[in-house]
């Protein structure tokens, strides 16, 4: 359970960067590459976007690879949720809150 705990942990501050980063490139605009916060966001990102640059085809452009690191990190932190509601179903609820 802890190793699940975690896990999902991990993946939803992955969630939330990749929005935050999203969410600055579309309001930031041009000025994105000067500010800190998006700046701040893509170091924080950067290990989901190199997993995301080494699935990813070619074909598909760098700069949307932090979409490609998004819909893996959102399957993957699905899948780790499913993982969890089972084994809290396994052991009957001993455990989980």
């Amino acid at each position: 359970m802890l190793f699940l705990n975690a896990a999902q942990l991990l993946l939803y501050i992955g969630i939330l960067a990749l929005l935050g980063q999203g969410l600055l490139f579309i309001l930031a605009g041009a000025k994105r590459d000067t500010n800190m916060f998006y700046q701040l966001f893509v170091v924080v990102n950067k290990p989901w976007t190199y997993i995301a640059a080494l699935i990813a085809p070619k074909q598909i452009a760098k700069r949307h690879h932090a979409f490609v690191a998004f819909c893996i990190v959102a399957i993957l932190y699905l899948a780790v949720t499913v993982a969890k509601i089972e084994h809290c179903v396994s052991v009957g609820m001993v455990g989980c809150k």
